[in-house]
């Protein structure tokens, strides 16, 4: 079992000399959206950061550095954090950017019509200074916030304007649904959704070129055995993911190379908290058994994680205890275990709850999001089984899949969630907060989970400049969230991305896959 993240598993090996050339790729899963305020999921942002551009980035080794932004520094003592803007960069259909435009992108993703706008949930006012400088006020000190912002991108003011996209539509789409115009390495110039994505590189790009890269195509492949045809068939260059299966016959083939790591993103099940009875029960639909605790307690000893990861993950991912991995920055060192497979305290606890016969329900899961996410959902089936609560298993293409879960048409369902910031505090405020559209949190809680001590400590730990004491706060929102069982968090998922022999790039443990780090050899 693979212990460290390996940040770069291959480093890009440039040189003047390398020779330009075409690139093809394929994913399970194709971006929803081109509007970078729309989706906040990884396969949205992860694409349009070789497109758009935020005032700050990760790097190869996931640290902050400068990007539409050339600095930052705190603003009095934490009332919030000016930032000076970089000169002479154009978008790509030749418009200057400008303060302007960070206040336009600001107003649009904060607005309730933006997936990302739980990313603004501490800011209380954006001003402009000039055109290249721009305070961004707190409502109270916020020391990584300038890390919580990576993936927020910078939209043309102008352009959206013309193009009446002035806000996101994630339901019916706008133009900004099918087009672009970053200030981004690449720009695209093709698009046809569940076909083929093509990107080219922008000429007028600030920053200086790490690829040898002409034009660039992706194509989505939803089956990984169908991808990994076309990988050996040299039909496409990075396959991602590998399959589990074929990871240790792959890494004998000559002709391609096999990366691998540990993903920040922790796989977990959750919970209708707030529903008053079941959707697909056969008999208990004027009850919800998930909202005791000793049922969702059962849940997590009735799964075998341990057995998962060995015959579905073959070895290639850690179980966890809570909603960050071991190497997440807020990670309790003292709750790391997580409950035992215990199928006979599962049967207990149901009893004791008063379903000594156990009940029937409906688990919503993609098939094409995670790793294995639908043999996941099918061996969890199994073994809830075992202890009573029989799961009739609907999986589906991540597309259907949101708005199902948005809409409550579940009893269960399976969440992946990986920390933008790398930080704890990341799921707390998306996953536990009680929903607040006004705050701006919970956008992901879709159970409704709710905890007054949890929204209480939030904006204390979103506060707190002293490590220690921070920490402690941390500390007891994650026994709250493991008392109570808000999730059944199940492990890390693994990264195993698969390129042809001549290709260098970058692996990063948020699984964006970075073009401007791509050389074809």
């Amino acid at each position: 079992m693979l212990r460290t993240i390996r940040y770069a598993a291959i480093a890009a090996a440039l040189g003047s000399a390398a020779q330009a050339a075409e690139f093809t790729w394929a994913e399970t899963t194709d971006p929803q959206t081109m509007d970078p305020h729309a989706v906040n999921s990884a396969p949205v942002l992860g694409f349009l950061n070789n497109v758009y551009e935020g005032l700050v980035r990760r790097g190869k080794d996931m640290s902050v550095e400068p990007a539409l932004a050339t600095a930052w520094e705190p603003i009095g003592a934490g009332e919030g954090w000016r930032f000076t803007l970089r000169e002479g960069v154009t978008f790509h259909d030749g418009a200057d950017f400008t303060a302007e435009d960070v206040l336009f992108s600001y107003q649009r993703a904060s607005d309730e019509a933006s997936d990302t706008r739980s990313w603004f949930a501490a800011v209380s006012e954006v001003n402009v200074v000039d055109d290249y400088t721009i305070d961004i006020m707190t409502s109270a000190p916020n020391p990584i916030f300038p890390s919580s912002i990576a993936n927020w991108m910078i939209m043309d003011s102008g352009w959206a304007e013309a193009n009446n996209a002035t806000l996101p539509d994630k339901e019916s789409g706008n133009y900004a649904t099918l087009n672009t115009n970053g200030t981004g390495a690449f720009r695209v110039t093709a698009r046809e959704p569940g076909l083929r994505t093509v990107l080219e590189p922008f000429d007028g790009w600030w920053g200086e070129a790490e690829h040898n890269v002409t034009r660039a195509e992706l194509t989505p492949i939803q089956n990984p055995a169908t991808a990994l045809a076309a990988l050996l068939s040299g039909d496409v260059d990075y396959i991602n993911p590998v399959p589990i299966q074929d990871v240790a016959r792959l890494a004998e083939n000559p002709d391609v190379n096999v990366i691998q790591g540990i993903e920040a993103r922790v796989i977990m099940l959750g919970f209708p908290h707030e529903a008053d009875g079941l959707k697909y029960s056969a008999e208990t639909t004027d009850a919800n058994p998930f909202a005791d605790p000793r049922v969702r307690q059962a849940v997590a000893h009735a799964v075998n994680v341990p057995a998962i990861l060995q015959t579905i993950m073959r070895g290639n991912a850690e179980e966890v205890s809570q909603l960050v991995s071991p190497a997440m920055n807020g990670f309790s060192t003292s709750l790391a275990d997580r409950p035992a497979y215990d199928p006979d305290q599962a049967r207990a606890l149901l009893a004791e709850a008063g379903y000594p016969d156990g009940f029937s329900f409906g688990l919503k899961c993609p098939n094409d999001r995670y790793l294995n996410d639908e043999s996941v959902c099918q061996a969890v089936t199994g073994m809830l089984a075992q202890v009573g609560m029989r799961a009739t298993l609907d999986a589906m293409p991540v597309q259907n899949y949101w708005p199902e879960l948005r809409a409550d048409n579940y009893d269960m369902y399976l969440l992946g969630w990986s920390p933008g910031t790398f930080d704890a505090e990341h799921p707390i405020r998306f996953l536990a907060a009680t929903p607040n559209e006004e705050k701006k949190l919970g956008s992901w809680n879709f159970g409704g989970y709710s905890n007054a001590r949890v929204d209480e400590l939030l904006p204390m730990v979103q506060s707190e400049i002293d490590a220690d004491k921070r920490q402690g706060m941390i500390d007891e929102i994650t026994k709250i969230l493991q008392d109570e069982v808000a999730y059944v968090p199940l492990y890390v998922q693994p990264l195993v991305w698969g390129t042809r022999s001549n290709i260098d790039l970058t692996q990063r443990p948020d699984n964006f896959f970075i073009l401007r780090w791509v050389t074809v050899n």
